[in-house]
Order: C-alpha cells, then sequence, then structure tokens
C-alpha cells in the first residue's frame, strides 16, 4: 500500500466519521513504515488535506461546475483534494507522478469514468493554475488560507483585517519544534552542547531558560537523550504557563485536566521531584501518556487520578498551586492540529460556561496565601479576559498576580499571559495567577 492510498482512507475517516488525532496517524503510519513507504509524506498530505480543504474546494470549484460539485460524492472530492495538494504543496512530486498515480489510485479505489474526470480536472488545473478570490475580504482571507468564513469574520471583528490576515498564515506554516530541558537530569547548558557536538541547532528561547527551537525535528527526536529523558516536547508557551505558576520544591500541586501531562511533568521538574504533584483528568489514554511521559522524565512526584475534574474531591483549601489548564475552543493551535479549525468556532457558549465551572470548582483546593493560574490554547476573550474578570467580581477572596511580575513583559499584556502566534513564533495561550489572599 502507497502513502496515497493510505492518506485517501485516512482521510475519508477523518472527513466521513470526525475523527482525527495523532495517535490514529501513528497507527496507519506504522503500516507505511514496515512496507518501507515515505511515512512523512503520509503525514504532510493528510494533515495538509485536511487544514487546506476549504482552499481546495475553492480550487476545484473553478474546474467543475458548482452547482454538481456540491453534491459529488465525498470519496470523488477526497481523490481530488488529494491530487491538486500534490500539485500545488508538495514540490518533491513531479506533476506526472501526481496525476497518474493519482488516477490509477481513482481506478483501483472508484471506478474508471471516475479517474478519466479526476484526470481531467487535474490537467485543467495544471494549465491554468491562477485563481480569482472574492473581492470580499471575508471570504478572500476564508477560501485564500482555508478557513471557515464566520471564523474569520468573529476574527476580523476583534482584531482587525491585517492580524486576522497575519495569524491565518501563520497556521498554514510548518511550526518549529519546541523542547523543554529536564532540570532534574541535566541544565540548559550542556543540553545545547551535547547538540552542538552532533552538528544539530538548537536556539534558545527568549522566553524562558528552559526552552529551545529548532528545524532539525527529525535529528532532535532521534537523539538517545529524548528516549533517555533529558529533554522533552513541549510547545514554549505551554512551558509559560508553568513559569505563571512558579511551584517551590516540596509544594503540594493540583493540576486539574492534566493529560497529556506536558505542563504536568513540567510542574514536577520545577518541583525538583520533591513535594506532590496531583495529576487528574478522566481519559484514561491520556493518562497512560501522561505515565509514560513521567516515567521516560524519571519524576516520581506525580500522583495519578482518573476521575472528571469538575468531581474531583473531598473538597478542601489543600494545596499551594493549583492548575486550571481549561477546555477550549483551541484557537491558538491550529498549527499542529489540523482539524480543529473546522470546529473551535462551534459551542463557544457551552465552553464559557464549562471553563466558568472549572474556575470555581479549582478555587476551593487552593490555600490562604496560595496561588491558582487559569490558562487556555486560545486567544478568545470571551474565554481569557472576561472570563478571569468576572470570576474576580464573583470571588473578593482572589486577587490577579500581574503576570510580568514574574514572565518576560514582552510576553504579556494587561498583567495576563498572552501569545500571539505570529508575533511571537509559539502557540496562542492565556495565563491568569490568582492569589487567594482571604
Amino acid at each position: 500500500m502507497n502513502f496515497r492510498a493510505e492518506a485517501y482512507s485516512t482521510i475519508l475517516k477523518v472527513l466521513r466519521n470526525g475523527e482525527f488525532s495523532d495517535s490514529m496517524l501513528q497507527q496507519r503510519a506504522k503500516k507505511l513504515k514496515s512496507s518501507g513507504e515515505d511515512v512523512a509524506l503520509f503525514y504532510t498530505t493528510v494533515k495538509g488535506v485536511i487544514k487546506m480543504r476549504q482552499h481546495l474546494d475553492f480550487i476545484l470549484g473553478n474546474f467543475t461546475d458548482v452547482q454538481k460539485y456540491a453534491s459529488t460524492d465525498l470519496k470523488i472530492k477526497i481523490m481530488l483534494y488529494l491530487g491538486i495538494y500534490q500539485l500545488k504543496y508538495l514540490d518533491s512530486i513531479p506533476e506526472h507522478a501526481a496525476v497518474n498515480e493519482t488516477v490509477e489510485l481513482a481506478k483501483s479505489q472508484l471506478s474508471a469514468p471516475v479517474a478519466d474526470f479526476v484526470n481531467a480536472v487535474l490537467r485543467s488545473y495544471i494549465r491554468n493554475p491562477e485563481l480569482q478570490y472574492p473581492s470580499d475580504p471575508v471570504l478572500r482571507i476564508a477560501n485564500e488560507h482555508s478557513y471557515p468564513p464566520e471564523l474569520i469574520q468573529k476574527w476580523i471583528s476583534l482584531w482587525g483585517m491585517e492580524d486576522t490576515e497575519m495569524l491565518a498564515i501563520y497556521f498554514n506554516e510548518n511550526p518549529e519544534l519546541h523542547i523543554r530541558v529536564n532540570q532534574t537530569a541535566t541544565t540548559a547548558q550542556k543540553l545545547e552542547a551535547y547538540f552542538e557536538r552532533r552538528s544539530i541547532k538548537i536556539v534558545p528561547s527568549e522566553a524562558s531558560p528552559m526552552m529551545f527551537h529548532t528545524t532539525q525535528a527529525s535529528e532532535v527526536l532521534n537523539e538517545v537523550a529524548f528516549s533517555e529523558g533529558y529533554f522533552t516536547v513541549q510547545d514554549t508557551s505551554a512551558a509559560l504557563v508553568v513559569e505563571l505558576l512558579d511551584p517551590k520544591p516540596e509544594q503540594s500541586v493540583l493540576d486539574l485536566f492534566a493529560a497529556p501531562g506536558g505542563k504536568c511533568t513540567y510542574i514536577a521538574e520545577r518541583l525538583n521531584n520533591t513535594g506532590e504533584v496531583i495529576a487528574v483528568d478522566k481519559i484514561p489514554n491520556k493518562m497512560k501518556l501522561l505515565k509514560q511521559a513521567a516515567d521516560r522524565l524519571q519524576l516520581t512526584n506525580i500522583k495519578q487520578i482518573v476521575t472528571d475534574a469538575l468531581k474531583y474531591g473531598p473538597v478542601a483549601p489543600a494545596f499551594d498551586r493549583v492548575l486550571v489548564d481549561a477546555p477550549c475552543s483551541g484557537w491558538g493551535v491550529f498549527s499542529r492540529k489540523a482539524d480543529l479549525r473546522w470546529q473551535s468556532h462551534n459551542d463557544i457558549a457551552e465552553l464559557v460556561k464549562l471553563q466558568e465551572k472549572a474556575l470555581e470548582h479549582a478555587a476551593n483546593f487552593v490555600k490562604p496565601e496560595g496561588f491558582m493560574v487559569y490558562s487556555t490554547c486560545t486567544m478568545n476573550p470571551e474565554e481569557n479576559e472576561e472570563q478571569i474578570k468576572r470570576f474576580l467580581a464573583r470571588n473578593p477572596k482572589f486577587i490577579l498576580v500581574k503576570a510580568q511580575s514574574i514572565l518576560p513583559e514582552k510576553f504579556t499584556e494587561a498583567g495576563f499571559l498572552k501569545t500571539i502566534p505570529f508575533k511571537h513564533f509559539m502557540d496562542g495561550a492565556f495565563g491568569a495567577k490568582l492569589q487567594r489572599v482571604k
């Protein structure tokens, strides 16, 4: 089975059933690897087609009858997506190979007439690849950069046209790999020297002394230093959330919504493997990932509890630090989560209610003079600043601690941790640090 056939069946499953996860991709990639196929091309194609399907639909609308195309069977559309995506984005594949291999796949998976149709459309695109986008700015950005128009409309209302387009462009680029030093095992200086000896360039982050970024992702992850736990993969924005929490050795920390554990393991490292981190999450498979990460990093101060974070108890003000890494719309992680842009504008109102419940519940566990950090991976003010303002209005026993007193000011705004992807070259994130003063 070649990468195109596996990509086709994977994309069909995602778009038809709404299933998408890195674990699903990894399982399918194993089949390809065992047969000697190009796994990187498989990953790039699947994630690329899912991410760019609005744009691909727009292209195909120029080479087909619009009304007929709208009602075209999903299997045929995906075959066309595969062909156009290879032609436009995969420079390593010659035009003739992209067309011929996709046509053969259509013949074997669908039918000869469908293969003829796919062949005709792809060759029409090759002859005339220039596109004329709508004059309406919302529709232009949505179709050119591949986003739901209603999401682009929302972003423009929040941040204006220029920033919206910058954000849309940034999320379509391949992000650098960010790695975090395991400070219980080594130092930043030693890790940088280790990679330098291997001619691998890792660049220190200006946001955190424990973070690096690199364009040599595969080389970094294939190093034995990763399997032996000297570093881990984590976006710098997520590390800043933990640095805002600022846990100290010997403290007790509650981490609600803890899995898959990037922030949790950093908390454990900041405690220098002392104290205790109570990690709460209701998804067993994700908690297994947390355990695997903790074992690889040789962290022994994490206690896992598999339960709904909103039902965790007994409720008592017992913790020095509490982290509420709340479920959110995920607007800040569109670079890495290809399917999220098609879902994240739905059910915001329900998410806001859930976040409010999470904040109220978590507040019960904070010791007097202790701290709580509320964080999300979105830039949506309704889920961020407005959520905190409402909480503080209801809870006079808490005050806001200014983030710039702990973090570099460049990554803060109005007293909050706030990262903007195209400005800071990391995921979008928000964090508010609250202290219980009564």
